[in-house]
């Protein structure tokens, strides 16, 4: 058995793809995930799974959630060991500063490289900085000058059907919910 987070992109934003979380949960058990557990609206499940490929998992949770709810689903799927890693991977002091920058993690969807995904994103070298980690791109963002940013534009391109964007704070409150799993205790 494995611990996973399923990223779902463009649910329940500006009225699209609306999906309650309850609904949401009962889906992935019905497709043999257990443990399961929604974070918030935004698309985080929590789940564990066998040890089958994370390619294959990702593709049958995709499929499921498409036929289930209508809409073309695309996940980005990442073991706990993944999430270990993004976090402990962050460039130094990315997180440190809130009051000041706005911290995302860009997670980024196979067969879309980090590389590929650093000359797509546009960056105001004054207010935007991205750093490039492994299966995702850090970002931050002076808050104080928000609307001179370039990071925003990304949305527009093609490239941003293959990532999924989380703030920092859910991130990091992903991992801490996959670490409650050992514990017996995965509630959100």
């Amino acid at each position: 058995m494995r611990k996973y987070v399923a990223l779902l992109r463009g649910i329940n934003v500006g009225g699209n793809n609306l999906i309650k979380m309850i609904e949401l949960k009962a889906c992935f058990e019905a497709h043999g995930l257990w443990n399961v557990v929604t974070y918030i609206q935004s698309g985080n499940v929590l789940f564990t799974a066998g040890r089958s490929g994370q390619d294959a998992l990702t593709s049958k949770i995709e499929k499921a959630l498409s036929k289930a709810f209508a809409y073309q689903s695309r996940v980005v799927v990442r073991s706990h060991e993944q999430m270990k890693a993004i976090v402990a991977g962050a460039p130094k002091g990315f997180g440190g500063r809130p009051a000041e920058y706005r911290y995302d993690v860009v997670f980024l969807k196979s067969p879309l490289t980090t590389g590929d995904a650093m000359k797509s994103v546009p960056a105001n070298p004054v207010v935007d900085r991205v750093y490039a980690g492994d299966g995702v791109l850090y970002s931050s963002r002076l808050i104080s000058k928000a609307t001179q940013s370039h990071l925003g534009r990304i949305v527009g391109k093609p490239v941003y059907q293959d990532m999924t964007i989380r703030n920092w704070n859910t991130t990091t409150k992903l991992l801490e919910l996959m670490e409650r799993v050992d514990s017996g205790d995965m509630t959100a």
